[in-house]
């Protein structure tokens, strides 16, 4: 990594099959930025998620995953349209939520919940201010 690195705390993604798993992070909008052949680390929208290789579990089944990630970042229109077609439909459409965020939720590799999402009122005041 070539920049100083930030301050702050950042998902491990367990996957199935690693290799399989960094072109959905691309499409997201993230690149490889380091790791090795079983931990690659991802950038993008100033976030980093790191992958990891799977072990043995449960989880394995996509369907008993547990695992999701939350990506907060005022670019969620852009990402969402990024991936319309893995958007979880009905619920996961990109909508301003009752808890107070824009977000949207997509499905990732072994049924990973993957929601972005930036606070409304933010998302409002830069429409009103634009």
């Amino acid at each position: 990594m070539s920049e100083s690195p930030r301050v702050g705390a950042f998902a491990i993604v367990p996957s199935n099959d690693l290799p399989a798993a960094i072109p959905f992070w691309e499409r997201l909008g993230f690149a490889r930025s380091g790791g090795d052949d079983g931990y690659v680390i991802m950038t993008g929208w100033g976030c980093e998620v790191h992958l990891t290789q799977a072990g043995d579990g449960p989880w394995r089944v996509p369907e008993h995953n547990p695992f999701g990630i939350f990506i907060r970042t005022p670019e969620v229109e852009a990402i969402a349209a990024r991936v319309d077609d893995l958007v979880i439909r009905p619920g996961g459409v990109l909508r301003h939520r009752e808890w107070g965020m824009y977000e949207v939720g997509i499905n990732g590799p072994d049924g990973l919940l993957v929601r972005i999402g930036w606070p409304s009122e933010l998302m409002r005041a830069s429409v009103v201010g634009a």
